[in-house]
This record gives structure tokens, C-alpha cells and sequence, in this order.
């Protein structure tokens, strides 16, 4: 069942997205060759604690930790470990986090010392199809104009999405209805609706878009162990256009990046 939200509960998911942006944003001056990340996934768990907040991974569905960290041919869901980074690498971080009752989750996908402009232009790529997906995140659309928007621009581009894994509805539960594909027809679907809050997070592959899960029944890689990536933001629909629930600025600020890629979501009414 889908649940639409009040502005009072999308400002609480606001809240919850966030302390995930924050911690993201925390993280991005310690993502570096050498260190490991569990060292990463400690930092993390004492932040959103001393924040006020719960991490929503660490046993959500039993997973133990409260990072999903994935390195290069890893698409989501890996598990902290002390393989240290290497220069060169890719990181996708994702962090969830649980306080006043809502979920808010945000990924983002981390330069490891310095990486090849083939990669940097792969993660561009990939960033700039959250944004697109995003801003078909309006009433009266569909789910189908999402995805076709996401795959379109990513296929154009040389990449690929992967099918197997969507995004999906946020709130009480860290998972809801609707799913949300990074694929599709334009037009098809279910209509997207005043107070609908969303997960948009697209998974792009450098090379194949079939994955290869493992017996630790969490880490999922590429079936040709190319690079992947996968960016998410919370997004409401709010007055019938997409709202930015959580925010790419803290990294941003900690690796000294310009951007107005997010002042065309804002909304005066979720603060």
C-alpha cells in the first residue's frame, strides 16, 4: 500500500535525510587510500548516535553494520571489512538513518585518491541521471517516466543500469511502495501523487547490467566486475514538484566542490 505524507511527516524524514547527508558529508574528508571501512562504518555509527539519530541499516533485515560500503565492481550492500582502499578506487557509501519515527537514506559514490577521467566522467554520468530521474519526479507522471529518463540518458552515454535493483518509497519503513526501476516506458505505471516520498537512486554500470549475488547474502558485484556506482536522494512531491529531502552539500564542502545541481528542488514549505 502506498502511503502519502503530511508536510509535517515529510519535514521528520527531511530530519532523518538529513543527519544521513551529514554523515556522508563527515565521511568524505576520511575516504582515502590506506584506510579501511570499518574504520569508516565506526565513524558513521557514532556520529548518527551522538546526532540523536538510530543507524537504520545496522540489523535492518539482519545486515550487520550500519554502512553499505561498495568498492568498484561492488553495485550495493557491501559489508564493512579491513581491506584497506587503494588509490585509484571507487567507493559507494550508503547510509540510512532512523529517528522521530522516519527513515531517511542517502548513497553517494567517493573518489579514492586520484581516479582516471574515464571514471571521473562514468561517476559524472551517473550523478547527472539521479538529477534527471529526480526532476521527473512530478504529479502527474509516472513511474515509467522515471526510469525512461534515467535509462535513456544513461544508455546514451555508453553505460548501463541495472535492472535487478529499484528505488522505492520512504518513510515509517525504510522500504515502501512504490518501486521505483531505473528503467522503463514513458507514460507507464503507477501516477505519482501529492505528498509521495521517494528513494531515487540509479545503479549504473561501466559495462554489463547483469549482477552476481553472493553467498554472504548482502554483497552484490557486476557479473563482468567493471566499476558501478549508485547515488540516491530522498525526494517528496510537494505543491506537485520534486523536493529535495537530502542534500549532496556537506560532501560537497568537505572536498571543496561547486554546484547548483540542487537549488532547482528546493521548497519553502519543508524546513
Amino acid at each position: 500500500m502506498i502511503q502519502l505524507k503530511t508536510i509535517e511527516e515529510i519535514i521528520l524524514i527531511k530530519k532523518s535525510a538529513f543527519l544521513a547527508s551529514k554523515t556522508l558529508g563527515m565521511l568524505a574528508k576520511e575516504v582515502k587510500p590506506g584506510i579501511h571501512t570499518l574504520y569508516l562504518d565506526k565513524l558513521a555509527e557514532i556520529f548518527i548516535r551522538d546526532h540523536g539519530g538510530n543507524p537504520a541499516f545496522l540489523g535492518l533485515y539482519n545486515f550487520p553494520n550500519t554502512l553499505c560500503v561498495s568498492p568498484n565492481n561492488q553495485v550495493v550492500h557491501g559489508i564493512p571489512n579491513r581491506n584497506p582502499l587503494c588509490e585509484g578506487d571507487i567507493l559507494s557509501i550508503d547510509c540510512g538513518v532512523y529517528m522521530n519515527g522516519f527513515y531517511g537514506e542517502h548513497a553517494y559514490t567517493f573518489e579514492v585518491g586520484k581516479v582516471s577521467c574515464d571514471t571521473k566522467e562514468f561517476l559524472e554520468c551517473s550523478k547527472k541521471s539521479l538529477y534527471i530521474g529526480i526532476s521527473n519526479c512530478k504529479y502527474g507522471n509516472s513511474i515509467g517516466d522515471i526510469g525512461y529518463s534515467i535509462q535513456s540518458y544513461v544508455e546514451k552515454n555508453g553505460y548501463n543500469v541495472v535492472k535487478d535493483l529499484v528505488g522505492h518509497g520512504l518513510g515509517k519503513n525504510m522500504h515502501e511502495d512504490p518501486k521505483i526501476p531505473n528503467f522503463g516506458k514513458k507514460g507507464k505505471g503507477f501516477k505519482l501523487k501529492e505528498g509521495l516520498v521517494l528513494s531515487i537512486e540509479p545503479m549504473v554500470t561501466i559495462g554489463s547490467s547483469e549482477i552476481v549475488f553472493h553467498k554472504d547474502g548482502w554483497t552484490i558485484t557486476t557479473l563482468d566486475n567493471k566499476n558501478s556506482a549508485h547515488y540516491e536522494h530522498n525526494v517528496a512531491i510537494v505543491d506537485g514538484l520534486p523536493c529535495l529531502l537530502s542534500t549532496f552539500r556537506y560532501i560537497y564542502k568537505e572536498l571543496n566542490i561547486k554546484s547548483l545541481e540542487e537549488d532547482s528542488f528546493q521548497n519553502q514549505k519543508i524546513h
